[in-house]
C-alpha cells in the first residue's frame, strides 16, 4: 500500500513538473519570437493613410496592431490651423503629442493645450475636439485598448 502511494506521489510530482516546464518553455518562445518595434514620425516605411472624411486633412499610420482589434498603437497627423469634430471612441484613449501645438476640449471640460511631450488621457465614450494651431502639423502618438473607432457627434 505504501508502495503504490508512493508510485502515485512520484507520478503525480513528475507529471507536474514536466508539465510546468513545458509550459514555461511555451510561454518563453512566445515572448522571444515577438520583435520590437521602434518608429519616429519621420520613417520613410510608414505608410499614411488619410482619416475618415469628417476629419479633414488628417492621417494616421499604424504602429502596432490591427485597426479592427483590440490594443492598436498609432500616429494621428493634423495639419496646421485643422479643426477635429466633435466625436467619441469606444476605447479610452492614452496619447502623447509628439509635434505641433493642439487645443483638446472634452464636453463639460475647459480647453487645454498641449504642446510637444505632453501626455493627455482620454475616457472612453466622452465627447472632445481638438484644433492644431499654427506651429506645424500635430502629430499624435495615440493607444487605444479596443479596436478603433471614432463616432461624430455633431
Amino acid at each position: 500500500m505504501k508502495t503504490s502511494k508512493f508510485k502515485l506521489t512520484c507520478f503525480c510530482l513528475t507529471f507536474f513538473i514536466l508539465t510546468s516546464i513545458s509550459l514555461c518553455a511555451q510561454t518563453s518562445t512566445n515572448v522571444k519570437s515577438e520583435i520590437s518595434i521602434v518608429n519616429t514620425i519621420n520613417d520613410t516605411d510608414l505608410i499614411w493613410h488619410q482619416a475618415p472624411d469628417f476629419f479633414p486633412n488628417c492621417s494616421f499610420t499604424i504602429l502596432n496592431g490591427d485597426i479592427s482589434k483590440p490594443n492598436l498603437d498609432f500616429f494621428f497627423k493634423i495639419e496646421p490651423n485643422t479643426s477635429v469634430i466633435s466625436h467619441t471612441h469606444n476605447s479610452p484613449e492614452r496619447m502623447v503629442l509628439i509635434t505641433g501645438e493642439l487645443e483638446v476640449t472634452y464636453e463639460g471640460e475647459a480647453t487645454r493645450l498641449l504642446k510637444a511631450g505632453s501626455y493627455a488621457y482620454g475616457p472612453a465614450g466622452k465627447p472632445h475636439k481638438a484644433k492644431c494651431l499654427d506651429s506645424g502639423p500635430c502629430v499624435l502618438f495615440i493607444a487605444l485598448v479596443a479596436p478603433f473607432d471614432a463616432n461624430p457627434t455633431e
